[in-house]
């Protein structure tokens, strides 16, 4: 029965990829079994090359015939050509002892090995087709069903969702050719599958959508899975407190000299526990006057220095009057008695002339004294260091602070604390405080952070965490009132777990977009990696990113690293930790962050036509897939290469078709310019909601 199937030889043979002489009656390519007739070397098609036990798999992905000449010895020598036919396939995995497919090849042919046509077995095995009353296994199991073969149509294409998610994974392509959908058809499918009988009910899916098209495409019959979030519209905003000094500094750019330093400060004082206004601390000016006299005491002869007796008893009260009017949180007891000692020794010299001439002070008195000062000092510069120690742990935190005052008091006490003049720092940060002003008047920059209302929301974490994940419901309260609570009322969403949340950050300018999804990213990663450990992974969380380049871009913009590309390559590098995966898309692959990409264990490639684009995704795949890869800019729309950790083999499939689909249609120009219709646009309709947006922002 073997023979029966056998096709063609192995000619040539590496580590990748078999060439095959198919056998001359193979004419029609095609093979007839006993169950059907069998297509032979079409492109897509599987071959099998039988080694021992096992059988290797491979996928054709060139056929060619070749007119070679035959010399035949007769009484004179005639040469006669004849056209051979060959195939070329590259080999995708193993069916181990005729049961299991797995993906790689550990046990090659060689030359002259039989070469067979694959049969619905070997397909059965390949496209893994379980018995209905199979218990799937979730973890190991290829099962979930999102697309059909384009070379089987009968053979639907499964992926397992936890080897996509738990490594990352991208879905590429030019625009038009079906990212949207085949990004909706997924997570559809994940809705709408039965997990050994049950369905999801406790997913946590964030989708980033910065063209608007994500709103309507999940509402799946009575499943009301979709949580919408519109930060740039009347609704939810992300506070400004939750940003850390990085966020800042990414988006006012301040001088690294001078200006960065003093924001950083002022931050810190702002978002301390103890309030900026009752911060006291010895000012650095009467610190370097103290340290300069007790120097010059310890290096110089007391008694014939006149500039050191006479600064002694202004030193003792400068430092005496603040003890007086305790305007100092330090005990200055000590070091004031310890001045008075010092100021004392004075009363034992006389002054004749310009000379000391009468009198000499208790040396012992003066070192103790002396030493008694550097002590409490060195007391002083500790508790110094605890404090802003503390404050700096602070800076990153998300507490809330009154952002007006960091521009006003937070930023004079942080020039007050500097040694350089009152007078050049605040000349220095003007122009910062200028920028940041400018950015809080603008109503489209500051509305979707809040910067425009100074308003403590109370467990504001807590209730922005839990909303975005879909867990309102649970911290919900009627008697509540903030943004969320009202947001929350307000939304058409059932008063449940919502297990899809839609970030329609369609109209958010892009001078903020990235500081938005970094901080919004960054807050849900240091949310869940402040699980206990035992909890770690037990909430697993998808974020989606459309249009991923927007977010994670490769080049630098001004020479400074995006913060979203920062926050996005931390939890490519440690999300999976947490249970905390990326979802990317994108239509320039070539645009987006090396290392996010790199991270990405599963690829579906849609059509691709841009060379440099093509180039850079043969870098991030195995060269076992660069036949296939050949296909990337013919692949018609919903057509998709997959690879990767998700699938049981690379295929090209035909994805399935969405209901709802995303708003992601391309406009019919001929139609809507031969019979458009008659009240579009409405202009001042359009032009009342632009308005009524910033009026609702400005609220």
């Amino acid at each position: 029965m073997s023979a029966d199937r056998n096709i063609g030889r192995v000619v040539t043979v590496d580590s990748l990829s078999v060439f095959v002489r198919l056998d001359e009656d193979i004419k029609s390519m095609y093979k007839s079994g006993y169950e059907e007739i069998y297509p032979v070397a079409r492109i897509n098609s599987y071959i099998i090359i039988p080694v021992g036990a096992d059988r290797i798999v491979a996928l054709v992905n060139r056929v060619m015939a070749r007119e070679e000449t035959d010399v035949t010895k007769t009484q004179a020598t005639l040469f006669l050509t004849e056209s051979n036919r060959y195939l070329s396939a590259t080999m995708m995995g193993t069916i181990v002892g005729g049961k299991t497919y797995i993906q790689g090849v550990y046990n090659y042919p060689i030359l002259d090995n039989p070469v067979w046509y694959a049969t619905r077995a070997d397909l059965d095995i390949i496209f893994d087709q379980p018995n209905v009353e199979q218990k799937i296994d979730l973890t190991n199991d290829y099962y979930l069903p999102i697309g059909t073969s384009s070379a089987f149509p009968d053979y639907q294409v499964k992926i397992n969702p936890d080897k996509l998610f738990v490594k990352h994974s991208a879905i590429l392509g030019n625009t038009g050719s079906g990212k949207s959908c085949t990004l909706t058809s997924i997570i559809q499918s994940l809705f709408h599958f039965k997990y050994n009988g049950q369905t999801l009910s406790h997913a946590h899916f964030i989708i980033f959508d910065t063209n608007g098209e994500y709103t309507n495409a999940f509402k799946l019959g009575d499943q009301n899975v979709v949580n919408p979030f519109y930060i740039s519209q009347k609704g939810i905003k992300v506070p400004y407190w939750f940003m850390n000094f990085d966020d800042m500094e990414y988006l006012f750019e301040p001088t690294s000299g001078t200006q960065a330093p003093l924001l950083k400060r002022a931050l810190a004082l702002a978002k301390s526990k103890v309030k900026a206004e009752d911060q006291k601390c010895i000012p650095t000016i009467y610190l370097n006057k103290l340290k300069t006299f007790i120097s010059a005491i310890e290096k110089a002869d007391w008694t014939s220095n006149k500039a050191i007796y006479e600064e002694s008893e202004a030193i003792y009260d400068l430092f005496n009057e603040m003890f007086k009017e305790r305007t100092i949180s330090f005990d200055l007891t000590k070091l004031c008695e310890a001045l008075e000692e010092i100021k004392n020794e004075k009363s034992k010299l006389t002054k004749n002339k310009s000379d000391f001439i009468q009198g000499v002070p208790d040396c012992k008195h003066l070192n103790n004294a002396i030493l008694c000062v550097n002590q409490e000092l060195d007391a002083y510069r500790s508790s110094i260091i605890a404090q802003v120690s503390s404050e700096n742990r602070d800076i990153d935190l998300p507490l809330y602070y009154d952002f007006a005052k960091l521009m006003s008091e937070c930023f004079e006490l942080a020039i007050k604390e500097s040694s350089t003049s009152s007078d050049k720092l605040n000349e220095y940060v003007s122009t910062l405080k200028l920028r940041m002003q400018s950015f809080v008047d603008d109503i489209r920059l500051a509305s979707p952070l809040l910067f425009n209302d100074n308003k403590d929301i109370q467990e504001s974490l807590v209730k922005f965490l839990s909303y975005i994940l879909g867990d309102f419901c649970k911290i919900y309260s009627e008697n509540a009132d903030c943004i969320y609570d009202s947001y929350y009322e307000e939304s058409e969403t059932e008063k449940t777990n919502n297990q899809i949340t839609i970030i329609d950050m369609s109209l958010i300018p892009f001078q903020v977009l990235e500081t938005l999804a970094g901080l919004i990213g960054r807050i849900i990663l240091e949310f869940l990696s402040r699980f206990e450990e035992v909890d770690r992974g037990m909430m697993p969380v998808v974020l989606v990113l459309e249009e991923a380049q927007n977010y994670i871009p490769e080049i630098n913009r001004k020479d400074i690293e995006s913060i979203s590309k920062r926050v996005f390559e931390r939890i490519a590098r440690e999300g999976r930790k947490y249970g905390l995966s990326l979802l990317i898309s994108s239509q320039r692959p070539s645009e987006l962050s090396k290392t996010v990409l790199s991270q990405c264990n599963s690829f579906v490639i849609h059509r691709i036509q841009n060379p440099d684009d093509q180039s850079y995704i043969r870098k991030l795949v195995s060269g076992a897939n660069y036949e296939i890869l050949n296909q990337m800019a013919n692949l018609p729309q919903q057509h998709a290469i997959i690879m990767g950790d998700c699938v049981r083999t690379p295929i090209v499939a035909r994805i399935n078709t969405v209901s709802p689909k995303p708003n992601s249609n391309n406009p019919e120009f001929i139609k809507n310019w031969i019979d458009p219709k008659a009240d579009i646009p409405n202009y001042n309709a359009v032009v009342d909601k632009w308005l009524e947006q910033n009026r609702n922002n400005n609220q």
